[in-house]
Order: C-alpha cells, then sequence, then structure tokens
C-alpha cells in the first residue's frame, strides 16, 4: 500500500447515519463519502437508501432499513454494521421530526408520540446501541438537537424534545470522557428541509449542518468538538 493509500485508509472512519434518507443525513452521508469515509445509512424508506448506494458506490455505502423508533430494529442495523465493517468510529443520530399543529392546548396528541418517538426515544436507542461499540474505538457520537433547544417558544413540543436532546448530549459527552470518547451536539437553526410546504432558500441548506459533521469528526483526536451552534447569516 502507498504511503497516500495508508494515510488515507487511517484516517477513513466507518459512520452510521439514522435519518439518512433526506434532507441532512443524506446530505451528510455524500459530504462524508467525498471526504475519504464510509457510511452506513438507516432510515424507513429503503428506495431512497438504495438510490445513496447507487449514487455513491456499494463499497461505500452500506444501506439498512429500519424504523429508528424500534429499538430492536435499531439493534440490528448496528449489529450489522459492526458484522460489515468490523467496528463503527462514528455514530451520527440524527432521525427527527416537527409538528403542524403548534403549542399545547391546540396541539395533537398524536403528533407528540411521534416527536418523542423519533426526537427522543430514537436519540436514547441509538446511544445506547452503539456505544459499547464506539468505545472499544474511543469514538464519536454526534446528534442533531436545534436552535429550538437553547430557546424558550411558546408551547412548542418540538422545542421540549430538542432541550432534551440538547441536554442528553451535554450529559452523553461528561459519560464519554470518561474513556475519551468525543460527543458533539449540533443545533442549527431552521434548515431548508422537505418538511415545510414551501421552500425557504433564506434558511440553512443541509448541506450546512453536513459540514459541521465532517468539521466535528475532522478535528484531533485532542479536540472534543462539543457543540456547533450555525444560524443562517440572513
Amino acid at each position: 500500500m502507498s504511503d497516500v493509500k495508508q494515510m488515507q485508509a487511517e484516517g477513513q472512519k466507518i459512520i452510521l447515519i439514522t435519518g439518512a434518507s433526506s434532507g441532512i443525513g443524506e446530505a451528510t452521508a455524500r459530504t462524508l463519502v467525498k471526504a475519504g469515509h464510509k457510511v452506513v445509512v438507516t432510515a424507513r424508506r429503503k428506495e431512497r437508501l438504495d438510490a445513496l448506494v447507487e449514487e455513491l458506490g456499494s463499497d461505500k455505502v452500506l444501506a439498512i432499513a429500519a424504523d429508528a423508533t424500534d429499538y430492536d430494529q435499531l439493534a440490528k442495523v448496528v449489529e450489522q454494521a459492526v458484522a460489515h465493517h468490523g467496528h463503527l468510529d462514528v455514530a451520527f443520530a440524527n432521525a427527527g421530526t416537527g409538528v403542524s399543529q403548534a403549542g399545547t392546548e391546540n396541539g395533537d396528541p398524536e403528533e407528540w408520540k411521534r416527536v418523542v418517538d423519533i426526537n427522543i426515544n430514537a436519540l436514547l436507542w441509538t446511544a445506547h446501541a452503539t456505544l459499547p461499540h464506539l468505545r472499544e474505538r474511543k469514538g464519536h457520537f454526534i446528534l442533531t438537537s436545534s436552535v429550538a433547544g437553547r430557546a424558550n417558544h411558546a408551547g412548542s413540543i418540538y422545542s421540549a424534545s430538542k432541550w432534551f436532546a440538547y441536554g442528553f448530549g451535554q450529559n452523553l459527552a461528561m459519560e464519554m470522557a470518561e474513556w475519551q470518547g468525543r460527543c458533539t451536539t449540533i443545533t442549527p437553526g431552521m434548515v431548508n428541509t422537505a418538511f415545510f410546504d414551501e421552500p425557504k432558500p433564506d434558511k440553512l441548506d443541509p448541506q450546512d449542518v453536513a459540514d459541521a459533521v465532517l468539521y466535528a469528526i475532522s478535528a484531533s483526536p485532542r479536540a472534543n468538538i462539543r457543540e456547533v451552534h450555525l444560524v443562517p447569516t440572513w
């Protein structure tokens, strides 16, 4: 192996991404592969994951369809990822959702269940299933919170779920520090994704968050990027 190829192989990371079928997760998969890493992508929409494999290459992308809110399904994704690659360096808990009816009094409890399942439970499931493998590599856990998790918003259940994500990320960072693991909480402002009925080109692009993920995992092992907070310039 040439010196260049050896350096590339040594710097290459195996990265699990949840919520990878669209938006931030999809953009992150493309960005990390372009940077020389290998990704394991998971989401419910198998056809979207398969399209990523076709686009980026089966040698760079392993796609496993699963529902991140189902612990058993997610645990199997992690098992398959480790069996395929031999190890796991980074987990990016990105799966998330919002609500269509704002507030508490006028909100929809059924929507709240989905928000809790995805924004809170799926985050916990991802951490629990991946941490034993990350510990072996002194690995890195990354999660998507929100600017809404750092400020108060009247009656917002979504904001409350992102407050949980933000606090959990801070607590997990302390736990992982016991074995030199790193944890990064990303707190973006509004991102122009398919969640919105109308495009929002004046807001952040999914690529902006993908770049933040790459920045965090590319830091020297001596530097723990604990938080990346990004908001639209205009």
